[in-house]
């Protein structure tokens, strides 16, 4: 596949040029050289940019989707990395959803007051805590 300018990179990857050049800047992405003064990229681009894309998705920061490529810019995907992010997931997936719960139940609730409705109170105690979400320790069976 030939070289692509940024203009190009940016339309087929939807990724705007300042964008482009800002993951240059950060040493995400290298372009191979000019063309007047538009700067070349190597076509393999679009797939390292779908790849940030992934990455950012998923709730990466870009210094952490720079540490997931090789100095050759090969993908170098730890995979401990991706269970901690998929565990920090699982927590806000946790946190959202308790708190989506409450809401639901302080929308329906028919208490005269919201702080009348036991449930509610506990949602409010457990949001001035910090606990809202937190993991239940569970007791082992036996």
């Amino acid at each position: 596949m030939k070289n692509l300018d940024i203009g190009e990179v940016a339309r087929h990857s939807g990724v705007p040029a300042s964008t482009l050049r800002y993951y240059e800047e950060k040493g995400l992405i290298r372009s191979i050289g000019r063309h007047g003064l538009r700067r070349l990229f190597d076509a393999a681009v679009l797939e390292r940019l779908a790849l940030i894309a992934v990455g950012r998705a998923a709730g990466f920061s870009l210094e952490e989707i720079a540490r997931m490529f090789s100095s050759d810019g090969r993908p170098r995907i730890d995979r401990q990395m991706l269970l901690a992010k998929a565990d920090e997931l699982d927590a806000t997936i946790v946190k959202l959803s308790s708190m989506r719960d409450g809401l639901r139940h302080a929308a329906a609730c028919r208490a005269p007051s919201h702080m009348e409705c036991p449930s509610f109170r506990r949602i409010v105690r457990a949001a001035a805590t910090g606990t809202i979400g937190a993991r239940k320790k569970q007791t082992p069976r036996r």
